[in-house]
């Protein structure tokens, strides 16, 4: 039987690499960037905000409140979205945490 390539690495790569794979996508990052600029809850349709149909953009906001990075809550007929502001800090801390482990020596270049 043959490992799954993933299952070779570390739970904390893996969950690291989740959230990479989450903020690979342009639309992501804008729904994101979007919500945070808002400043609050946004009740009603993101698709106005974006060049994308409707069902693009709910497969982008999917992705986003399958990870925890935002919430979505049904009022009515229309669903309120907001920033899941305990997982965004902690995807900060994460980030900031990866990317501080990678240190690069004085005067680094990789031109041969």
């Amino acid at each position: 039987m043959t490992t799954a390539k993933v299952e070779l690495f570390d739970d904390d790569l893996q969950h690291t690499a989740s959230y990479f794979k989450a903020l690979g996508h342009p639309a992501r990052l804008a729904i994101l960037k979007y919500l945070a600029e808002s400043k609050s809850c946004i009740s009603g349709d993101i698709t106005n905000e974006l060049p994308l149909s409707r069902t693009t953009v709910n497969q982008h906001l999917s992705e986003l409140k399958n990870l925890g990075l935002i919430k979505g809550t049904t009022q009515g007929a229309k669903v309120n979205y907001c920033l899941n502001t305990e997982k965004v800090m902690a995807l900060k801390q994460l980030l900031g945490d990866f990317l501080g482990a990678i240190t690069l020596p004085d005067n680094f270049s990789c031109n041969k």
